[in-house]
């Protein structure tokens, strides 16, 4: 499986709107239909929603999967309010540049060591 949703996180920060995604491998359309759900879940709890994308060797989506990101982002273009993005490569960080104008999110990223800085920054008021 290409993700990993945190249900732990959803479940210690169930007053929260943030979500943590632990990306590895290839995203393929099973990992929508997993964890598309509980997303849609949070959104219709807290209407916003922050989301800490954390890639860990990442090498993107399968060709069904890219079309249900960006059905998925469509969808919900202004539903998200924050982007994390923490990685530990260069074409990570040109992502979160690239995927600026497929959302109303703030993106910012982070490299993977500074993963506590991310959480904070999601998470801060």
């Amino acid at each position: 499986m290409g993700v990993r949703f945190s249900e732990v996180d959803l479940a210690t920060r169930s007053d929260s709107n943030v979500i943590h995604l632990h990306v590895s491998g290839t995203m393929n359309h099973e990992d929508y239909e997993i964890f598309g759900p509980d997303i849609e879940q949070v959104i219709q709890k807290h209407g916003k929603i922050r989301v800490l994308l954390e890639l860990d060797d990442f090498h993107g989506w399968t060709a069904r999967a890219l079309w249900d990101d960006i059905k998925f982002d469509i969808q919900h273009f202004r539903d998200i309010e924050r982007i994390a993005m923490v990685g530990d490569s260069t074409w990570e960080k040109w992502m979160a540049i690239f995927c600026k104008p497929f959302t109303a999110a703030t993106i910012k990223y982070f490299d993977a060591s500074d993963i506590d800085a991310a959480w904070d920054w999601i998470s801060e008021k």
